[in-house]
This record gives structure tokens, sequence and C-alpha cells, in this order.
């Protein structure tokens, strides 16, 4: 009897500690079976790098309204270069304060990277060649509320700036209440035969709109809330919204054209630093910014009439492409094509700093299935919704997969205003993101292609490929430099814009007489600069190559450097 009982307590124990961590037992390899609070995110970064001295650093960007410190894990191995000499990767997360998954994606791609390192051939390659900065958490302050205190599966989403909602001169004082004292904003809902929903007849926890001429059962009030300011009305005055993927710089629209952009650009605290950290670091050529849901890889542009060049599209195009089937049932399209926004971060990313941005829309809600040929989930399934059926299938998975954790059945409640009222409905661990059980495949599949893009980051090659003797004191020397790797050493978009120096070949220690970009060495067609023949400003686009001719006076040790901004430097010498 005591082994049954002690078994139970266990099992019980378990079960508490499925949706967060405990930060007592946070070890390397961390695990991901399971989420973590804004507290465990920190203790995470911290003990991944006192496991990893040698090959990470740990440091606050800056705060956040509340006051808690905003983390960049940084990974690199200097044994091979200094950071700001190598291509680097961002990977940020949960800049949404309720889309928790995303910083496990990103919590997860510092793990793997670390504790498989000088295991795994091409992880061992990514952390020797690239620096990563990882950001798990962009939001501390909506992730904390998130989990401390009680919520929808949509709600601790912004930026914490008080704000009037309601017009009566007060700020954020009729926010949902848990009624009920759950942990979850569930829904209210009343008797009422002249209401708009029945129960369905199938699962009577679902309510369905009835018909022109039938009866009604019930009226949905809404959100678990109370009239906390005495205005008539309930929960009209939440937690101020400044939406922290509205406020960027790039394309910022005002509160009326783009809802939760704040007073001004850039206006979130933690935001502006941020943006001022990147603006230090300006090797970053790979943006991955993780949210919620939905199953997509979204590229710039995030509204239509602004375009990129097409070459571009097609460096996005390596990665996307092969995302895809990564993570099975994502799309990959424009930004647009879901829905336009402006100031928002992989805009940023793109058009100020020039580095390639991709959004990474996560968990698809059509993979929870309880069926026994169930097709495969897709983000056009998540789309379209799915209707009642849809609303059946996820409850039996509720019901029969993770043993009701998702699902508050209704129960009555006597409500001050109201009366007697039903309260129920999906948690606020629900819906939006995936059951523990669930989470370490959509981490994984994720953080592979960060993985991905890593690999496809710029590496030029650079190599002398003829030295010939012209006479009267001149030498010709030909230089092939190759970029190995899909994306290019700078975007069209940056040498459009002129956003920085462009990418540069020059030659130091001999006088240049003449120099050109070599059109066809077979035949000897060159297309010669008229000034500064010493120096020749090109970029290389991924998986291509240039060639360049140098006359050159004298003799002795020529150095030829070819210098990028967010490929690593390469330079040869030779003896003439």
């Amino acid at each position: 009897m005591a082994r049954k009982i002690f078994l139970f307590i266990a099992i019980f124990s378990l079960a508490l500690s499925v949706f967060a961590a405990d930060d007592s037992k946070i070890e390397v390899p961390l695990r991901f079976d399971r989420y973590y609070n804004y507290e465990d995110v920190v203790k995470a970064l911290e003990v991944l790098h006192a496991a990893y001295p040698d090959l990470t650093k740990l440091e606050s960007m800056g705060v956040s309204e509340e006051g808690r410190k905003i983390y960049v894990l940084t990974i690199n191995n200097s044994k091979t270069g200094s950071e700001l000499e190598k291509p680097g990767v961002w990977v940020d997360g949960n800049i949404h304060g309720n889309e928790i998954q995303a910083g496990e994606v990103c919590l997860y791609y510092a793990n793997m990277l670390l504790t498989k390192y000088g295991e795994n051939e091409k992880i061992t390659k990514a952390v020797d060649r690239n620096v990563h900065y990882i950001v798990p958490v962009v939001n501390v302050d909506g992730r904390a509320h998130f989990f401390d205190d009680a919520n929808t599966p949509n709600s601790s989403r912004s930026i914490r700036v008080p704000k009037d909602d309601d017009g009566d001169g007060l700020f954020d004082e009729d926010a949902p209440d848990d009624l009920d004292g759950d942990g979850s904003i569930c829904q209210m809902r009343i008797k009422d035969p002249n209401g708009a929903y029945k129960a369905d007849s199938e699962d009577p926890r679902i309510m369905v709109r009835v018909k022109p001429g039938e009866k009604g059962e019930y009226t949905i009030l809404g959100s678990e809330g109370m009239d906390n300011d005495g205005d008539g009305r309930f929960n009209e005055d939440a937690e101020g919204y400044l939406d922290p993927n509205r406020n960027w710089g790039f394309n910022w629209m005002p509160d009326y054209v783009q809802r939760g952009a704040g007073n001004f650009p850039l206006s979130g605290i933690g935001l502006k630093a941020i943006n001022d950290y990147v603006a230090k670091h300006p090797n970053i050529i790979m943006n991955f910014a993780f949210h919620n849901n939905g199953g997509m890889w979204l590229r710039v542009p995030a509204e239509k009439s602004t375009q990129i060049p097409q070459s571009d599209v097609a460096a996005y195009d390596v990665i996307g492409k092969e995302a895809i089937k990564i993570t099975p049932g994502y799309v990959y399209m424009p930004a647009y094509d879901l829905y336009p926004t402006y100031g928002d971060s992989d805009g940023q990313f793109f058009f100020v700093f020039g580095s390639y941005s991709l959004v990474g829309e996560l968990f698809i809600r059509t993979q929870e299935t309880y069926s026994e040929k169930p097709k495969a989930a897709s983000y056009n399934d998540e789309e379209r919704g799915g209707g009642i059926e849809r609303d059946r299938e996820e409850l039996k998975f509720n019901d029969n997969v993770v043993q009701g954790e998702l699902y508050h059945d209704w129960k009555p409640f006597h409500h001050p205003v109201y009366g007697d009222i039903e309260i129920g409905g999906w948690v606020k661990m629900s819906s939006r993101l995936p059951h523990p059980f669930m989470l370490n495949d959509l981490v994984h599949r994720n953080a592979s292609v960060v993985l991905l893009a890593a690999t496809e980051t710029p590496e030029v090659e650079m190599k002398v490929f003829e030295t010939k003797d012209l006479g009267n004191n001149l030498k010709r020397v030909r230089i092939r430099l190759e970029n190995k790797n899909g994306l290019s050493t700078m975007t069209a978009q940056a040498v459009k814009d002129k956003l920085y120096t462009i990418d540069h070949l020059k030659v130091s220690g001999a006088k240049v007489i003449a120099s050109g970009k070599i059109d066809d060495y077979r035949l000897d067609k060159v297309t010669y600069k008229e000034t500064k023949p010493e120096i020749q400003f090109f970029a290389l686009p991924g998986h291509s190559s240039a060639e360049y001719e140098f006359i050159i006076e004298g003799k002795g040790k020529v150095t030829f450097v070819y210098v990028s901004q967010k490929a690593k430097n390469v330079s040869t010498s030779i003896t003439l």
C-alpha cells in the first residue's frame, strides 16, 4: 500500500511540473518536455554559459518597462576569430508575451549548438564559422505575466505601457478577472432562451449559433470578468497595449493606421535597447524572429507597396524552400500575403540593418488530432478554421490525448452582476501553443531551419589564378573570388540603399596602374575602372564568383584583401 501511495504522489508531482520547469533542476543538456517561465529562461541561459564559458558570453542588452533584464547569449569560438569578423546569425523569440514556444526554440538552438559542438560536424562548423546572438525573450514583462497571472491564450501579448482604453481618465483598471481562481481566464455563458447559441448535439461543451427560427439556449458573455470601474462595461481596459512588433522604425505608422504602434518608433524601452545592440553588431546577416502559431515562414516585405530586388528574393528562397521541407505543413511566403503590417522587426532588420530576416510562425493547431487516419495538418487548414468538426476533434484530443489539461468544462458560478452563469473553455496554455509532449519535435525542426541558414551564410574564397609578366616592370595579376554558399555577402537592397560601405577588394604593397572586372578571361575581355584602380567595389551573390585583373608596377610582396561587413574578410599575398 505504501508503495502505491508513493507512486501516486510521484505521478501527481510530475503532472504539476508538466507546463513549467523547476528552476532548481535546470541543467545541461536542457529539457524540452515542458515550458520555462521568465526566471527559468534566465537560469537556463546561465547554466549554458557556465557549462561552456569558452564558447559563450551572456549579457543584458537593457531592461524592460518593469525593470526585467533582456538577455542575449552570444555563441562564438574565439579561437577561430572574433565575433565581429564572422557572419552573424540573430535568433530571437517571444516578442509577444504569450508566444512562449518561440522562446523555447531559441533555447533549444543554443542548447543544440553547445551540447553537440565537437560531436556533430555540421554544428561544429556553424559554431566555428559563425557567431550566434540568441535572445529567447524579447518581451520579458509579457512572458513573466503570462506565467504568473491568469490569462487567456491570447492575453499578456503587448508591452505594458499604461493606456486609457475606455477614455475615462484611468489606466488599465478593468482587465478580465479569474473569477473561479483556476489560473486561466476562460469564457462565461448564461442560460437564455433568447440567446444566439445552443449546445452542440454531439458535444454540449461547444457553442453553436442557432439558425433563424431556432430557439436559443445560451448567451456568451465573453471572457471572465467584472465591471471593476463601475462604468457598465466589462473587461474594456486591460493592460496597456504597445505591440512590440509594430513599434520598430522602418515603415512605422501611427496608431490610427496600425493598432499598437505607440506614440513614436522604438518608444518601447526594451526595443530601443535591442535596436541599439544590433546597430553595434553590423556583422549580423541572418535574422530569425520566432512567433506563435500558424505554420509559416514569412519574408519581407510586410506590405505590398514595398518591393525588394529579385536577387534578394532568390536568396530568401535558398532558405525558405528548404525550410518547408524541414517543417512539414508550413508555408513560405511574403509577409503581406498574411496581412499588411507596419513597424515590424523583420522590416527593421532587412531595410535598416541590411540582414536577411525571416519570421517563423510556429504551432499548427490542426496537428492536435484524434482520428484513425488523420490528414496531414497544414497552414491552409489553420487558415480555413475547420468549423464544428474541427472543434469536436480538438476536444477529443484534449480528452483522450492530453487527459483534459487544455480545456475546463463548463461549471456553475454565481456572478455578482449576471447571477447564475457557467464558466469554461480553453485554458491559457492551449490553442496557440503545443502541449509539452509535442514540444520537442517543434523546437528541433525549427532550430534545424536556423542551422540551415547558418550554413548558407556567405563564405568567400579567394585565389590568384594567373600572374603574367608584361614587361617594363609591369605584372598582370588575376584574382578569382567565390561565394560558396547561398546568401549574398550583401543584400541587393543594402547595395541599392547604400546602407553601409559596399564590400570591396583592395590591393596594398605596390602601385596599381589599372584594374577591372574580367568579363571573359579566355578572350581577355576586361571592363577597366577609370579611377582608384587599387580598389574594386562589389558584393558577391550566393553561389557565384567574380574575377578581377590588376596591372601592377614594381616588385615585392603584394596583398589582396576582400573586405565585407557581413562575410568574413579574406586575403592572400604574392611576391612579384
